[in-house]
């Protein structure tokens, strides 16, 4: 029996780049991470799809910050769940605290108030920082008054 990629493969397949290092190339990485999320058709509210760009040009900008470098950004669809990974060459650990001067460095606290979850691993001679959003399935209220969110209907 001859098994082919398409026969385990999961879709849709995980998407990645490589985003060039320099400020000017988060705007173009957020815009593919929400166009592959609406090509995919992920349900996400606008409001979710807007939290799940900022929460991407946030992780993209601290990567290209700094390293200084190229960073890798992996979108890729789970259960239930959307989940975005960016990876970077530098060793340094994602730092959530920052004193109340400073007018940078929110972005993780950011990240902790709108993503469903989020984390970061060691890997190679750098680290990756992913988020994950989860799916909103929309069902009918039962009174007839619109959609719920998180519902599916039997």
């Amino acid at each position: 029996m001859v098994v082919s990629p398409l026969s385990s493969a999961r879709f849709p397949v995980p998407l990645e780049w490589g985003a060039p290092p320099g400020p000017e190339a988060v705007p173009g990485a957020r815009w593919l991470v929400a166009a592959i999320v609406r090509e995919w058709g992920v349900p996400l509210s606008d409001d979710a799809l807007q939290d799940l760009e900022l929460c991407a040009s946030e992780v993209i900008a601290n990567a290209l910050l700094h390293t200084g470098g190229r960073c890798l950004v992996t979108v890729l669809r789970r259960p239930g769940r959307l989940r975005v990974e960016v990876a970077d060459r530098c060793p340094g650990l994602p730092d959530r605290e920052r004193g109340a001067e400073e007018t940078g460095g929110r972005g993780l606290l950011l990240l902790e108030a709108l993503a469903g979850a989020w984390g970061w691993h060691s890997e190679g001679p750098g680290k990756v920082v992913w988020f994950e959003f989860p799916e909103q399935r929309e069902a009918p209220c039962p009174h007839g008054w619109g959609t719920a969110l998180g519902l599916v209907a039997a």
